[in-house]
């Protein structure tokens, strides 16, 4: 169950974090991947490390013609495309005071134009595979968390670009679900509880807040992802599944 034998896998932000677990999780699985970010090293490090049937590519998702030509590439090597993850993101505390136009268009232009864009210049090759679109939206995007306004409105509109797309796109035969993680290990979150003032009173209050009181981990996430694009779901389309330890049951 759960293979995904000669399919072609993108992952945007996939040098890294949720996006680099997702990369392994289905390679592991007998997919070949396309890890898309902006950090080289990472990126390299990410393939060597998964080996045959794995390539990195750069690419700002926020820029047009940077995303055609990760489709392009994809096809040019593969010649074919069956999921595309749209995990890329950037995150930045503040509310709307303290939330700078600039820091405002960054963040929407890669979490949810970025996410557009992907899907926009994938489709054609989606269409011909009967593909499947899984985006990565976040529990900030299912309710208000204080004191991160742009983030929260470009998760919401990740989920909500899930819903227009799944109706728009299911007479071409393509699926899109997305998923909403809450706060999980990742390099990023870790490093920002270590530089904390207490680091193990930081990450008790982050785990506090969920039922389960723990933080999630990369690879449940991923495992998630590669189950809303596996054929084991495929009469799931529109589907916002939320994995954050019961954050937002509450």
């Amino acid at each position: 169950m759960f293979r995904f034998d000669e399919k072609v896998v993108v992952v945007t932000g996939g040098s890294l974090g949720i996006g680099k677990a997702t990369a392994m999780t289905f390679a592991g699985q007998g997919g070949r991947v396309v890890m898309a970010s902006v950090d080289a090293a990472a990126g390299e490090q990410a393939v060597a490390e998964i080996g045959a049937g794995a390539v990195h590519v750069m690419a700002d998702v926020s820029r047009e013609a940077e995303v055609e030509a990760l489709i392009g590439e994809t096809l040019r090597r593969f010649g074919r495309l069956d999921v595309l993850v749209n995990n890329a993101g950037v995150y930045r505390e503040g509310d709307v005071a303290a939330t700078s136009l600039a820091e405002w268009e960054r963040i929407l232009s890669v979490n949810l134009t970025g996410a557009f864009l992907c899907t926009r210049h994938a489709l054609t090759a989606l269409a011909e595979s009967r593909g499947v679109v899984v985006n990565v939206a976040s529990e900030a995007g299912v309710v208000g968390i204080a004191g991160q306004v742009a983030y929260n409105v470009s998760k919401a509109g990740v989920i909500s670009l899930t819903r227009s797309c799944a109706v728009d796109l299911a007479p071409r035969g393509i699926r899109v679900n997305c998923v909403c993680p809450g706060t999980t290990a990742t390099p990023l979150v870790v490093a920002k509880v270590q530089a904390s003032e207490n680091p193990e009173r930081a990450r008790r209050t982050l785990e506090e807040m969920r039922p389960l009181n723990r933080l999630g981990a990369p690879e449940e996430i991923a495992a998630a992802i590669l189950y809303l694009a596996s054929a084991e779901a495929g009469y799931a389309t529109g589907a916002v599944l939320s994995i954050d330890g019961g954050y937002t049951a509450q």
